[in-house]
């Protein structure tokens, strides 16, 4: 999955400020995967106030049921990342994942793809034949500094761990919730759990407090911090809570990601995240002039499949501070 916005903006993402409890939501909003006749998908994050979440930096929830607008297949062609991990989590239907580092896999319901691209890969997602049109989740963790620039890699997870307590059942994607810790490789503390509640549940999740946090709702409804949230909009918690107060009276399907505050600035354009503008710019040219040692080709799919990368903005950097008011619920 990529952010195949036709005309990215190029924004700086300051670090902090971290405000403390709270709870704001930031709606979601439609987006086309593939230009102007794609795929439509519900991105979350980034926000104009709240570019990330821990090191969670970009969240789309494709095949959503409230998304007004339908478009082209979702296959997505070759295209390439720099500085960050996208990590996909379907909820059904089958994915083909190609990229330029060898890989050649299938994704189902409850595996987890966790590519890594460091200094530089390319990677397409195809519908597999036959199956259904999917629905899921797409997530980006930026890489941390010294990490923003390691060899490209890729993993899948058939099994995940889970924390279980009663009426509330959490898939453990990556990092760590309860005292269950994914296999999945992360850089900096985060967790990210798929996570379904019972109706007629009401209980907590332990949290760590030095972690910052967000829920997206799937499905259903659950009051979160006594926040009433159903499917759309993210919420924002922020920081120091040791734990999560939930209850449903229906039951609930939803996300929650969450970790230590991202101490440091990014720039973000298209499918990269680099610490200044002239990575942004060396990227992008390496990807239109086919620089195979950055980015190599894919098995599988001729130079000409590759999306060619938007022009880049007149501007040369725009701050995207945080906007966090004070603790409400």
């Amino acid at each position: 999955m990529s952010d195949l916005d036709p005309h990215p903006e190029e924004a700086l993402c300051e670090a902090g400020p971290w405000p403390g409890p709270v709870t704001e939501f930031f709606p979601a909003r439609e987006v086309p995967l593939g230009g102007v006749r794609g795929v439509f998908v519900e991105r979350v994050l980034p926000q104009r106030d709240l570019p990330t979440v821990g090191a969670w930096c970009f969240l789309d929830h494709f095949g959503s049921p409230t998304v007004t607008k339908t478009g082209a297949s979702p296959d997505i062609d070759p295209h390439p990342h720099i500085g960050l991990q996208t990590v996909t989590w379907p909820f059904d239907g089958r994915i083909r994942h190609r990229d330029s580092v060898g890989s050649d896999v299938e994704i189902e319901p409850g595996q987890l793809n966790l590519m890594t691209s460091g200094r530089g890969i390319a990677h397409s997602e195809y519908k597999v034949t036959g199956a259904h049109s999917g629905h899921g989740l797409q997530l980006w963790i930026a890489l941390p500094g010294d990490r923003a620039a390691i060899e490209p890699h890729f993993e899948q997870h058939r099994e995940l761990p889970v924390y279980a307590t009663p009426g509330v059942r959490a898939i453990v994607l990556m990092g760590s919730l309860g005292g269950h810790t994914s296999p999945a490789i992360a850089y900096t503390p985060l967790v990210g759990a798929d996570v379904r509640i019972e109706p007629g549940t009401e209980t907590t999740l332990p949290l760590e407090p030095g972690f910052e946090y967000a829920v997206l709702v799937i499905e259903g409804a659950v009051t979160v911090a006594g926040a009433e949230v159903g499917a759309g909009p993210l919420l924002y918690l922020g920081t120091e809570r040791t734990e999560l107060p939930l209850s449903s009276a229906n039951g609930a399907h939803f996300a929650l990601i969450g970790g230590e505050p991202f101490g440091e600035d990014l720039v973000m354009w298209w499918n990269f995240v680099g610490r200044s503008h002239e990575d942004i710019v060396t990227a992008r040219n390496d990807w239109e002039n086919r620089n195979i040692e950055r980015f190599a080709d894919i098995a599988g799919h001729p130079p000409e499949q590759r999306i060619p990368a938007p022009p880049l903005p007149g501007l040369y950097l725009k701050p995207r501070k945080r906007r966090i008011g004070p603790a409400r619920t």
